[in-house]
């Protein structure tokens, strides 16, 4: 039997580990399509949402704009997503999915489903998993 060490009872390195075993269990199903699993969300929230600004993706993906564009240049250089300057305001840059984007949609569909599988949680167990998470990435800024 493993010892436990310090960080076995740290919540966030437990946050942390899920995290990256969740993104890992993504690479190879993402990996024949030449996607990376930021590449991924950004063309889940395009499904989602349609056409988006750069800054509303960044909002959705807490992501900065450092981050984000050169993420944005790989998928367009791809062809899965072209951007577009707004002609009522040259600032906003909307990017938008291409034909080729849109087809990955039914490539990719069931993706979250077969992960939701390999984690071996029920619909129960997820339900509140994913309830928690998102109250402990939105924490209370009332608390000194």
């Amino acid at each position: 039997m493993k010892a436990s060490t310090a960080l076995d009872d740290m919540i966030c390195f437990q946050l942390y580990a899920a995290s990256r075993g969740m993104t890992a269990l993504y690479r190879p199903l993402l990996d024949p399509h030449h996607l990376t699993y930021p590449q991924y969300l950004v063309l889940r929230v395009l499904w989602h949402d349609g056409p988006t600004t750069v800054r509303d993706l960044g909002r959705a993906l807490a992501l900065d704009s450092g981050t984000l564009s050169p993420l944005l240049k790989r998928l367009e250089t791809q062809g899965f997503v072209h951007r577009l300057r707004d002609p009522g305001d040259e600032r906003v840059v909307v990017v938008h999915p291409t034909a080729e984007g849109t087809a990955l949609r039914e490539q990719l569909d069931d993706l979250t489903q077969r992960l939701i599988c390999a984690t071996g949680l029920t619909l129960d167990e997820l339900s509140t998993l994913h309830h928690l998470l998102h109250k402990a990435r939105n924490p209370r800024k009332d608390l000194p």
